[in-house]
């Protein structure tokens, strides 16, 4: 018998990248890719977002924005560190308005997402990887 997997809904956050990880995650929901028929969706507020997707270093001017909308999105929740400079290690890392990524400004990601810019197949399968793992405890 199948088990169904639960809904995925993204809230991203724009932590002062450099927009090619926006680029790429804007391509998954082209006719190619097509996260939704996966039950994937981008939502427009964190209160009804299930994960939190983060893009870029974390700068100065981000770094209250992106804490308010981490306490807005419901718990459960999960965090989503998507491209090398929200994982921590890409090229921006030591700017000077620059906080080192997720885990330096928020906590641990849940999922960390590399690559500069991770391609949308990559991003794909991993997101797939935490929806079925958030309905299935066993994998």
């Amino acid at each position: 018998m199948r088990q169904f997997m639960r809904s995925l809904q993204l809230r991203h956050v724009d932590a002062g990248s450099c927009n090619a990880c926006e680029q790429e995650l804007s391509a998954l929901l082209s006719k190619e890719y097509d996260i939704q028929q996966y039950g994937i969706d981008f939502v427009a507020s964190p209160r009804h977002a299930d994960a939190l997707l983060v893009t870029g270093p974390v700068t100065d001017t981000m770094k209250t924005a992106l804490a308010k909308v981490w306490e807005a999105v419901p718990r459960p929740r999960r965090l989503v560190a998507i491209g090398d400079c929200a994982a921590g290690c890409g090229v921006c890392q030591d700017a000077y308005a620059s906080h080192g990524g997720v885990a330096s400004s928020l906590e641990s990601p849940d999922l960390i997402i590399r690559g500069c810019p991770p391609t949308p197949e990559h991003i794909l399968n991993q997101l797939r990887r935490l929806q079925w793992k958030d309905g299935n405890p066993n994998i």
